[in-house]
C-alpha cells in the first residue's frame, strides 16, 4: 500500500514501519493500511478511503465500530476512575460479571476476568487441572486457542509448530468436518458418529484418569468456521461426564452474537463446565476476556486461594465497555439481527456464489460467521493454497475486494465472511456483490 498523502499520517506510517514489531509477520514485508476512523460496519484510512469491514477486524467488532453507547461508557468511566487493582471492587466489574453470568446457563455464577482470549484459555485449563488433579488436555487439530504458552500448544494449526518449547500435556484429535472428512464419512450422521468414536478411542489409549479437560471451539473460527454436526457436542459432553473430564467450550470468537445466539453452544443443547470468552463481549474496544465458571469448579476455591491473577483483571474501562455493549446488544436486538442477516442474506447469497464460482468448494457457516473454502478443483477438493500458507489467487481475491472497498479475512485457502453483527441487509448485499467480482481472480486458477 502507498504511504498516506497527508504529511502527519505519512509520518505515522514511517514510525509504524520503523518501530512496531508486528505479530505473525516477517517484519520486512509489513506494509499496513493506516486506519483513521470507523463507524458501524465501515472503517476508513488516512486518505479517507472507506471500506466495508467484512472481517470485523479480527472477528471481534460484533457491535460495529464506534458504537456511541460504548464510547460514552468508556469516556464516563475514564472521567471517574481509569484503573484500580483487582483486589478492590469496582462497579463496572461487578455489573459486567453479573450481566455475563446472566447470559450463561444456570449454575454458572462466577466470572474470572482476563485481558483477552488466550489468557482466558490459560486460566480455564489451570482451573480444570486443579479441579481434577489431572494433567492432560485434549484439543482439536483444526483449532486456534491463542498464543500464550499453553494456549498455543492447544492450538491445532501450524502456528503451534514453532512454539513447542516444552511439553504442555496436550493431546490433539480430529474433530468433525464433513467436507474434508478424516473419517471417510458421506453424511453428517456418519461424520458425527465416527468423530466421536475416534475421540473415545483416544481417551481410552491416553488413559481417562489422566485427562483433565477437553477444550473445543464451539464453532472453530480461524481454522475454517466448521459448525459441528447435530449430536457431536452432546456426544463430547457424554464422554466427559463418563470419565470425569472437564468440558471447556471456547467461545472467544463464536460468542456474543456471532452465530446468531449469545453463545454458540445454545444451538446444540449442551452446557459446558467452563466457558472462555473475549472479543465480542465488548467488541474489542478495550481488551477484555474471561472464564465463566461452573458452580462446582468455583466451589473448589471457596476456602483455598486460586493460584492465578492478572494486574488488569476486570479493568474498569474494559468492563464498563462490556456492560454498555451487552445492554446495547439487548436493547437494539443485535443478536437477532445477526441471526436474520445470516439466514436471509448471507447463507442464500454465499450458496448462490458457490453455484456460480468454480473456485468455491464449499460455503459454510451460521449467523454472521461464514467461510468460503477455495479449491483448485471441485472434484478433488484440492485447496487453492497449501496448508499453513497462502497463494497468489487467494491473496488476489482479498486485494481485489479491498480495491473495491471491502475488507476480507483470509486464512490459508479460505475467505471468511464475518461482518459486524450490526450489518444491514443493504450492506451485506453490497459485500456479496464485491465478493462476486473479486472471486474472478480465484476462478482463473481453477482446473
Amino acid at each position: 500500500m502507498p504511504a498516506p498523502a497527508d504529511p502527519a499520517a505519512r509520518e505515522a506510517y514511517e514510525l509504524e514501519r520503523a518501530h512496531v514489531f508486528h505479530s505473525w509477520s516477517a517484519q520486512a514485508s509489513v506494509d499496513p493500511i493506516m486506519m483513521a476512523g470507523g463507524l458501524g460496519s465501515h472503517v476508513w484510512d488516512e486518505d479517507g478511503r472507506r471500506y466495508l469491514d467484512l472481517s470485523s477486524q479480527l472477528v471481534n467488532t460484533n457491535i460495529g465500530h464506534q458504537h456511541p453507547r460504548v464510547v460514552a461508557a468508556i469516556r464516563e468511566q475514564a472521567e471517574a476512575l481509569c484503573t484500580i487493582s483487582p483486589a478492590f471492587g469496582s462497579a463496572p466489574r461487578a455489573q459486567a460479571a453479573a450481566r455475563i453470568a446472566g447470559l450463561a446457563p444456570a449454575g454458572m455464577e462466577k466470572v474470572f476476568f482476563t485481558n483477552g482470549g488466550a489468557e482466558a484459555v490459560e486460566n480455564a485449563v489451570r482451573m480444570a487441572r486443579l479441579h481434577t488433579g489431572r494433567t492432560k488436555v485434549m484439543s482439536q487439530y483444526r483449532s486456534y486457542h491463542g498464543a500464550t504458552p499453553t494456549a498455543i500448544q492447544l492450538t491445532g494449526d501450524t502456528r503451534r509448530w514453532a512454539n513447542e518449547f516444552a511439553p504442555a500435556g496436550v493431546v490433539h484429535f480430529f474433530g468433525p468436518f464433513l467436507y474434508r472428512s478424516h473419517f471417510h464419512a458421506s453424511t453428517p450422521e456418519q461424520e458425527c458418529e465416527r468423530a466421536l468414536a475416534h475421540l473415545e478411542e483416544l481417551i481410552a489409549f491416553e488413559g481417562p484418569g489422566t485427562i483433565a479437560a477437553i477444550i473445543l471451539e464451539t464453532v472453530p473460527g480461524t481454522a475454517g468456521i466448521m459448525p459441528p454436526p447435530p449430536g457431536y457436542l452432546a456426544g463430547v459432553r457424554a464422554l466427559c461426564d463418563r470419565h470425569g473430564i472437564v468440558m471447556i467450550l471456547d467461545e472467544v470468537m463464536a460468542g456474543f452474537g456471532r452465530t446468531g445466539s449469545w453463545f454458540a453452544f445454545e444451538q446444540h443443547g449442551v452446557v459446558p463446565d467452563l466457558i472462555t470468552f473475549a472479543k465480542g463481549v465488548n467488541s474489542g474496544y478495550v481488551p477484555l476476556g474471561g472464564v465463566i465458571i461452573s458452580d462446582a469448579i468455583a466451589a473448589d476455591f471457596d476456602e483455598r486461594p486460586y493460584p492465578g491473577g492478572l494486574t488488569y483483571s476486570g479493568h474498569p474501562l474494559a468492563t464498563a465497555a462490556a456492560v454498555a455493549t451487552i445492554d446495547a446488544m439487548r436493547d437494539e436486538r443485535i443478536v437477532e439481527n445477526a441471526a436474520r442477516i445470516g439466514a436471509e442474506v448471507l447463507e442464500p447469497g454465499l450458496r448462490e456464489l458457490q453455484e456460480r464460482h468454480p473456485s468455491i468448494g464449499e460455503a459454510r457457516g451460521v449467523g454472521v460467521f461464514w467461510a468460503l473454502d477455495l479449491v483448485k478443483d471441485r472434484e478433488t477438493r484440492e485447496p487453492l493454497a497449501p496448508y499453513g500458507g497462502t497463494s497468489a489467487p487467494v491473496a488476489g481475491v482479498v486485494a481485489a475486494a479491498r480495491q473495491a472497498g471491502a475488507l476480507l479475512f483470509m486464512n490459508y485457502h479460505r475467505i471468511h465472511v464475518v461482518p459486524p453483527c450490526v450489518i444491514t441487509e443493504d450492506e451485506a448485499r453490497e459485500g456479496l456483490a464485491i465478493l462476486d467480482e473479486a472471486l474472478a481472480v480465484a476462478d482463473a486458477a481453477t482446473v
